[in-house]
């Protein structure tokens, strides 16, 4: 098969708008100058179902893309199941994600727009392996605000962004006034602050912040990994029936289950799209549907979504690119709606599946990827029980070969199941920003 010529986009099948967004807020008079091109500000309102995507992104694409899709026949005998699990597998380029989908795309049109920096923040630090790696290609700078407690844990994530031309900061910082504020080198850090440094730093004439999960043209990019995977399954004469991802932005999951729900919203075909997050970061399961701020600067875009407060400050667990504060607007939606599924694991029994997983396939999956596989596993159990057999279908958006300190950690019965309290949660949702009245924040 060849690589997609077009990204799918939902909004197109949708039969309701989603909530707008409110605008930021500066404090103190400063200005907020907008950071998006407008080729991405019209992808975000876009209602064409289908989005061309450019020849320079293809041609990139190529180097990596169609990923496999593979089915995982020595897991399914471990696991004892007879529903057949098939993996696509995203892991196989330069950053070792799937992140490089919309990375590479908005390098592109940053660059198009005259840019000539990029910021990011990042967790486990796919995202700024990612960006850093598109800037290379595209001829951008880069920096990247990487979690303190993630980039100890992975220096050579570090390595990497650097080998690569960026510049790599642990956030919290002394740098800017957001990660002043949280603490500076004393504080673990979180991809709130880390998004909120990125933002801070991105006034300066001809730099941007990019953004990574969220946003809706970015679940729009990564879109290329579901259609891909129908076709791959049609080429071996099924489809799937349950969709599996991990959810931290909502990219990973977006990207693959979008797809698949077209049938559902179209014809009413029932696929089965579940969202798997940790137990230490439960927006979807156990946030509040609410406008907030996608950061923790309380100067971005109020948006609608899933969320456990912008200042909330999740326990730390070895999967940094699940520990986001909410869910993208348009997955939240999607869930308030029950279009889509959402499932809260401890990380132990996760990483115990990952183990089973890495040694029955041959492929060590990031921890974020392994809160997926475990997902299949949940759902396989759940369908002998009731003597169904549906096709399984998972990503496994990386590899985990740069996250040995957690694989060690759960191996020496240091790893611990963090998992976040109800006084943790409502506190940080005490300081959710008013919400809207007739268009208005109150």
């Amino acid at each position: 098969m060849s690589v997609p010529e077009y990204w799918y986009n939902i909004l197109a099948d949708l039969d309701f708008e989603l909530p707008p967004d409110l605008p930021a807020r500066s404090r103190e008079g400063s200005s907020i100058r907008p950071q998006v091109p407008l080729a991405l500000v019209r992808q975000e309102m876009s209602r064409e179902r289908r989005v061309a995507i450019p020849a320079g992104v293809i041609e990139r694409y190529r180097q990596w893309r169609p990923t496999p899709l593979r089915r995982a026949r020595a897991f399914e005998d471990w696991l004892g199941t007879r529903c057949p699990i098939f993996y696509k597998y995203e892991g196989g380029n330069l950053s070792g994600s799937h992140k490089l989908n919309t990375a590479v795309a908005q390098a592109y049109y940053y660059r198009r727009a005259g840019v000539r920096r990029l910021t990011v923040g990042t967790g486990a630090g796919q995202w700024g392996t990612a960006v850093a790696a598109a800037c290379s290609m595209f001829g951008l700078d880069c920096t990247v605000y990487m979690v303190r407690s993630s980039l100890l844990a992975k220096p050579y994530r570090k390595t990497i962004m650097e080998m690569l031309g960026a510049t790599v900061v642990p956030s919290p910082s002394g740098h800017t006034d957001p990660g002043r504020r949280a603490g500076g080198d004393t504080n673990p850090g979180s991809l709130a602050v880390a998004l909120a440094e990125a933002f801070a730093d991105a006034q300066e004439p001809e730099t941007r912040f990019c953004t990574g999960s969220g946003e809706t043209y970015a679940l729009l990019h990564q879109t290329v990994i579901g259609l891909e995977a129908r076709e791959q399954l049609a080429e071996v004469g099924c489809s799937a029936d349950v969709v599996i991802g991990a959810i931290g932005g909502g990219s990973n999951f977006g990207g693959l289950a979008l797809p698949f729900l077209e049938f559902v919203v179209r014809d009413d075909d029932r696929v089965r799209c579940v969202s798997v997050e940790p137990a230490a970061c439960p927006k979807l399961t156990r946030g509040t549907y609410a406008y907030d701020f996608t950061d923790a600067s309380g100067l971005t875009p109020l948006q609608k979504m899933y969320t456990l407060g912008h200042r909330f400050v999740p326990p730390e667990v070895h999967a940094g690119g699940l520990r986001y504060h909410a869910t993208a607007k348009l997955i939240s939606a999607l869930y308030d709606r029950k279009l889509i599924y959402a499932l809260a694991c401890g990380q132990r029994e996760v990483f115990a599946t990952s183990l089973a997983f890495a040694k029955s396939e041959g492929i060590l999956p990031a921890p974020e990827s392994a809160y997926a596989i475990h997902g299949a596993t949940i759902e396989a159990r759940r369908a002998e029980r009731s003597g169904s057999r549906p096709v399984i279908l998972v990503g496994v958006s990386g590899h985990g070969l740069l996250d040995m300190a957690a694989y060690e950690s759960y191996m020496d019965g240091t790893m611990v199941d963090a998992e976040a309290t109800d006084h943790q949660i409502e506190a940080a949702l005490a300081h959710l920003p008013g919400q809207p009245v007739l268009g208005r924040v109150t």
